[in-house]
């Protein structure tokens, strides 16, 4: 599919998502919306695609504490700044275009299929200036947001230590007030475009502690910016995503200032993980369009097979190479509804408190399957070039290796089931549990195929919450994310019922079901 064939199916599917007329409201008509992701084609296409195999041939490089990225990122930086796509979903007020978050989660696959790794350089920035707009005092909100959303500056997340990884609690950077304000010192690591070239001002958003408390009662959220204390100590050596600088930065009494409230960090800090957790699942769905497109178009002009006294023929006619295309394409259409579905029900959460208990039950599962379906995809398509897949002629071999950490960053697949099973399904006497059965049934009814599917979910639900054993209940969560998977694609690709995509999905649903019941034990 080309970049204008993805914006019309993304188009397609927002037309089929229920509660999508109720974000766009007097907002944003059809005709704005169909300008706004075609335009985003068309500036992917041409400018950021190019860039993929420059990131990951060339990619990052570090000398003498500096980190230099191609210099090709720089003038497609400028061209997002300069489109607005920096401050797609960011408020008006602060120099952003005030779109709901729907249309961002709309748009940015078009931007993650063509160059994910130079992507990074935006997350990164994106975030902080949701977490200033949230938190930071006038001054510093007035200064760096509108900044960031212009491209003028670019903002980074500093969360993770060499001994604090996903356990927070254990960091040990330290904020201190002297007389003149706020210093940080410690160490901060994985840090996506922590340093680098494309513009001078970068500013981090990071976590410090402050006092003696224990955990993560005890830490603050401060901003500091790149200069005097602040030292790039080197770059990852990463499986993929080469384009995309992973840095390691030390904090030596670098002055910094306090965002919101002292103690409150954490709790701050996770304003902006619903964006982020939909930016995970964007970069799985765009890439999941590439390789799948390089499958397809690869099938229908690689020549096998046929009778040996004719021509040879497309592989794309041989039976096994069209299953093997369908069960990619199943995938991403589903996980397109459901994408949406939960960019929606985000839109939505400020002012209805189911959708924001749906969203909630929704992220981890998104953020999950959209990476475990990134990789897939691109595993699937090496398959179907054949030995020519295995080259670095093609590009399906640098999806794989780029697509790996998407189920590990922003929280790995362990993390997200204990989530959704723990804190999303069973808090509040399995509410969130209900509303979803309750839409998907609504949705579902008269299809005894597919309620046959949700019965079998709630009956694992059920006895999920009825299970004592809080040891066991960690075993399960695995199985139980991967069964909620399987409900929610059921439940979506009612949506889109008379299609191949959905037929082929439904076919093995209550025995993927079933499996993952047995796997929960």
């Amino acid at each position: 599919m080309t970049y204008a064939e993805n914006a019309a199916a993304m188009l397609s599917a927002l037309a089929v998502t229920p509660d999508w007329p109720r974000v766009a409201g007097d907002v944003i008509d059809t005709e704005t919306l169909d300008a706004i992701v075609t335009e985003a084609a068309k500036l992917a296409e041409g400018q950021v695609a190019p860039l993929n195999p420059i990131s990951d041939r060339v990619g990052a490089s570090f000398a003498e504490g500096k980190v230099s990225v191609p210099p090709e990122y720089l003038p497609a930086y400028d061209a997002l700044a300069e489109g607005g796509w920096l401050g797609l979903e960011h408020d008006d007020d602060l120099g952003g275009m005030g779109m709901p978050l729907t249309v961002f989660t709309a748009v940015n696959p078009l931007f993650e299929r063509a160059c994910p790794s130079f992507m990074m350089s935006a997350g990164g920035s994106r975030a902080a200036a949701l977490l200033l707009s949230a938190w930071a005092d006038d001054d510093l909100k007035q200064d760096w947001v509108p900044a960031l959303v212009a491209g003028e500056r670019c903002a980074t997340i500093c969360i993770s230590e060499p001994e604090a990884g996903s356990d927070v609690g254990r960091i040990r950077t330290k904020a201190v007030q002297d007389g003149e304000g706020w210093r940080v010192s410690g160490q901060k690591i994985w840090i996506s475009f922590g340093d680098h070239d494309i513009r001078d001002r970068i500013g981090h958003c990071m976590l410090a502690r402050t006092g003696d408390t224990p955990g993560t009662r005890g830490l603050s959220l401060f901003f500091v910016e790149r200069g005097p204390g602040v030292t790039c100590e080197r770059i990852e050596e990463k499986l993929g995503l080469h384009g995309s600088p992973t840095c390691a930065l030390q904090f030596t009494n670098a002055p910094a200032r306090l965002v919101g409230q002292e103690g409150r960090g954490l709790a701050q800090l996770f304003t902006m993980i619903r964006h982020m957790r939909l930016t995970v699942a964007t970069q799985g769905l765009g890439m999941s369009l590439a390789a799948y497109d390089v499958a397809v178009e690869h099938a229908e002009t690689r020549r096998q097979g046929g009778k040996p006294t004719e021509a040879a023929v497309p592989i794309i006619s041989h039976p096994d190479v069209q299953r093997q295309l369908m069960a990619m394409k199943s995938r991403i259409d589903i996980f397109r509804l459901a994408l949406l579905e939960a960019a929606v029900t985000a839109d939505l959460s400020d002012d209805d408190a189911d959708m924001g208990r749906l969203n909630a039950w929704l992220l981890p599962l998104i953020k999950n399957f959209g990476g475990e379906m990134a990789f897939d995809t691109a595993h699937a398509a090496i398959q179907v070039l054949g030995g020519a897949g295995f080259t670095k002629d093609y590009s399906p071999e640098q999806y794989m290796r780029d697509a790996r950490v998407f189920t590990i960053y922003e929280g790995t697949t362990g993390m997200q089931a204990q989530d959704f099973l723990l804190r999303q399904s069973l808090a509040d006497d399995s509410a969130a549990v209900a509303l979803f059965l309750d839409r998907a049934r609504r949705e579902c009814v008269g299809d005894d195929a597919r309620l046959a599917v949700l019965d079998r979910f709630e009956a694992l639900a059920t006895a999920a919450a009825g299970d004592a054993d809080r040891t066991h209940q960690f075993e399960m969560a695995d199985a139980f994310l991967r069964a909620g998977w399987v409900a929610v694609q059921t439940w979506l690709s009612k949506r889109i019922e008379d299609t191949p995509e959905a037929a082929f999905f439904i076919k093995t649903a209550a025995a993927q079901m079933e499996l993952h019941i047995a796997a929960a034990g």
